[in-house]
């Protein structure tokens, strides 16, 4: 019989004995009861999640009874933040998710407390990508997900935003930053939830690339295997036969799991990792030993006829996974499924760990029963769960991350660092519980602002608000924007606000990156940072001190003199089917020549990249103008983007450089052919120009796209889309 939640946590808060060390729950160091294994028929759920807490616990008891190294490189046993311990931090936390006992839970928070939920490697470019050191932020991720405290998981996001343009990059490198097949457990599947989390699939799109490449190199389509890494594509055992390690393998199982259940459904490439899937788990079917285990070197049984564990705990999680999400075949795998049960709980030590599991190395070596490890406890946990889940019903892919705990299961599952050791006697303890009580009350709570989280995600509006419709909005809130946006494309000016607080911020045209079709503007602006993309899209065009996406000025002497934010507007029509608005500009110089003002009329109808614009200019003499309408010359360092100038249709059409983050946008300004007066270009504008009377209204077109918005996939098709559009002057 299980104690209650409340009760298991009062008996872990408070130690046993004077001995047990600062920070270490009592309940930590005691194994639980060995409980009857069931091998020969399918273990109930309840019996599959008592083996599965009895290794777990047997786990903590080791690594809570021994000293925690300050070096964690190459800890083998104990707590540490490296992958040896990181694979038992998967299991653990997805026992945490159905077990009653909240010993797991807190074991892990403390872990992660510990190590201030950052990860390894500073020191070093290489080290930085590391994937083994991206292994412990699955344990982030969950507690993130559990707790919804933002400090748990902004240094793993800061960690993977650094590493994304690297395993984004378009350029084939000679070497693979996940070089060795155990990569694949360890880090898509942090990415892959980072994704999740945010709705940001920067961090999913860039391990999907990294992810082929190391499957281009290792994986073995004659044997249906991988290798290890590439130092044994020609490698052979005694037998002739190429060599592939068992555990490799499994990390590469135990991966692709993690990763399916983070990827959506509607993934465009999903198919070619379920096929991955099912072909390498067939031959992995196939490799079964008649004890129920998999030899360390797969293709040769006889150089290592003895009992290896790590690998085969995951070819049984992999399996039981697979049937319990429609991959597999239940009929055809249930039975080799049963059969590495029983098996591997033939090596369960009297201690309660996975004996007989294969050291950490990088290819087969022998192993002894009493060989044991993290990873191979973390894969038995894994399995045991998904057995558990053979008595319910098939699982929808992707799997949703854990929803919030309650602040009480948080409070029971969080462990508290002790008082200082000055804390003695009542006195000086009712002034400690003072002095939190004023930590408490007199700290600033960011809560208070009513912003949302910095990682947080995007939550799609109710279904009323998911229509399409055409907006435009005076957005006081964020320093006077003002906004416009349809199906299509996000666009925003500037105000008087912003141009007091952020001098010398101009009245550049600001384009956003939009892949829904309903207005998420507003909704995006509420962020902190809504720089970042959460799964509808993201402003990261940088306008500047550019003309940005359409904004215009006046060329002469060979220099563009342009106007300061909008001063005044007006909207006319929003919410419907088209948006309409107009904005005025001060009067600007242009040299000492002259002075110059606008107002300007805004029309974006639905189902078009191409707002309309109707600017009429005024000037304090009634010579001509030469109007230079721009388009920002912004990107990367050292990149340059594509513009193309065609004057007989006037049109400049430009294309950006690649932002591994985010992608590319498309640019294109359309004029009255009739007006154009050349070509021009300053350090920071392409211009075409445009001969103007003062006081008489001309028109033209600013049309934005975004690669990854679902509707222009590359230069190729905003270059035709633009030469589709039938402007009227």
């Amino acid at each position: 019989m299980r104690l209650p939640l409340t009760a298991i946590a009062l008996t872990l808060a408070t130690p046993a004995t004077a001995q047990v060390p600062p920070g270490i729950d009592a309940a930590w160091l005691t194994p639980l009861p060995r409980p009857a294994i069931v091998t020969d028929r399918l273990p109930t759920r309840e019996e599959a999640v008592r083996m599965a807490e009895y290794v777990s616990a047997a786990q903590i008891a080791s690594m809570a009874s021994k000293p925690i190294p300050v070096s964690t490189g190459g800890a083998l046993d104990h707590m540490s933040s490296n992958w040896v311990s990181a694979a038992y931090y998967v299991g653990a936390a997805r026992l945490a998710r159905v077990s009653e006992d909240p010993r797991t839970l807190r074991f892990l928070t403390a872990v992660a407390e510990h190590y201030n939920y950052s990860v390894r490697g500073a020191k070093s470019g290489a080290t930085m990508l590391n994937a083994d050191d991206i292994a412990i932020g699955d344990l982030y991720a969950e507690l993130y997900s559990r707790r919804r405290q933002e400090g748990t998981i902004l240094p793993l996001r800061q960690r993977l935003d650094w590493q994304v343009p690297h395993l984004a990059r378009s350029t084939e490198t000679p070497a693979l930053i996940w070089w060795w097949c155990d990569a694949l457990f360890m880090a898509p599947p942090v990415l892959a939830r980072m994704s999740a989390i945010t709705r940001d699939p920067k961090y999913l799109a860039a391990a999907d690339k990294e992810w082929r490449r190391t499957a281009r190199l290792l994986w073995s389509p004659q044997h249906r295997l991988f290798f290890r890494d590439a130092r044994f594509l020609d490698r052979k055992e005694a037998n002739g036969q190429p060599i592939f390690w068992s555990r490799g393998n499994g990390w590469v199982v135990g991966g692709l799991a993690r990763w399916l259940e983070a990827m959506p459904a509607d993934y465009v490439g999903r198919a070619y990792y379920t096929d991955l899937f099912r072909t390498l788990m067939g031959r992995i079917g196939e490799l079964q030993r008649a004890d129920g285990l998999w030899p360390a070197s797969l293709l040769a049984p006889d150089a290592y006829p003895e009992a290896e564990t790590s690998g085969s705990a995951f070819f049984v999680y992999g399996m039981a996974w697979g049937i319990n999400h429609g991959l597999l075949d239940r009929a055809t795998y249930l039975p080799r499924v049963l059969k590495g049960w029983a098996a591997l709980n033939r090596q369960v030590t009297p201690d309660g760990q996975l004996g007989a599991a294969q050291k950490t190395g990088d290819q087969p070596v022998h192993t002894r029963p009493e060989e044991t490890g993290p990873y191979a406890n973390g894969a038995y946990i894994l399995a045991a769960l998904e057995i558990a889940d053979l008595n319910g019903p098939v699982q929808t892919l992707p799997q949703a991350e854990p929803g919030p705990d309650t602040p009480a299961r948080i409070a029971a599952t969080t462990p508290q660092p002790p008082a200082p050791a000055t804390v003695v006697g009542a006195a000086e303890q009712a002034r400690r519980a003072e002095e939190m009580a004023a930590v408490a009350k007199l700290s600033y709570e960011p809560a208070t602002l009513g912003r949302a989280p910095e990682v947080a995600p995007m939550a799609p509006p109710p279904p009323a608000e998911q229509r399409r419709r055409a907006v435009a909005r005076f957005a006081p809130d964020r320093l006077d924007d003002l906004l416009w946006e349809n199906d299509l494309v996000a666009h925003r000016i500037y105000g008087p606000a912003l141009e007091a607080k952020e001098p010398p911020s101009g009245s550049g045209i600001d384009a956003w990156a939009k892949r829904v079709r309903w207005p998420f503007m507003d909704r995006q602006l509420k962020f902190p940072n809504y720089h970042t993309d959460r799964g509808e899209g993201l402003d990261f065009y940088d306008v500047g001190r550019t003309r940005g996406a359409g904004g215009l000025g006046i060329w002469y002497q060979n220099k563009l003199w342009t106007s300061r934010n909008f001063s005044t507007y007006r909207i006319a029509q929003t919410g419907g089917d088209v948006a309409r608005f107009s904005v005025d500009y001060r009067p600007w110089p242009v040299d000492v020549v002259r002075k110059v003002w606008e107002t300007r009329e805004f029309s974006l109808p639905l189902g078009t990249h191409f707002t309309q614009m109707r600017s009429t200019l005024q000037s304090d003499n009634t010579d001509p103008l030469i109007v230079g309408i721009g388009i920002g010359k912004v990107g990367a360092a050292g990149t340059r983007p594509t513009i193309i100038r065609d004057q007989a249709k006037g049109r400049m059409i430009f294309w950006g450089a690649d932002d591994a983050d985010h992608g590319r946008m498309g640019l294109a300004v359309l004029v009255d052919p009739k007006m154009v007066a050349g070509f021009a270009e300053d350090a920071e504008n392409y211009l075409i120009l445009l001969r103007v009377t003062p006081g008489q209204p001309f028109t033209y077109y600013t049309g934005s796209a975004w690669d990854r918005g679902g509707d222009v996939p590359d230069q190729a098709a905003w270059e035709a889309m633009v030469a589709k559009e039938r402007p009227v002057f």
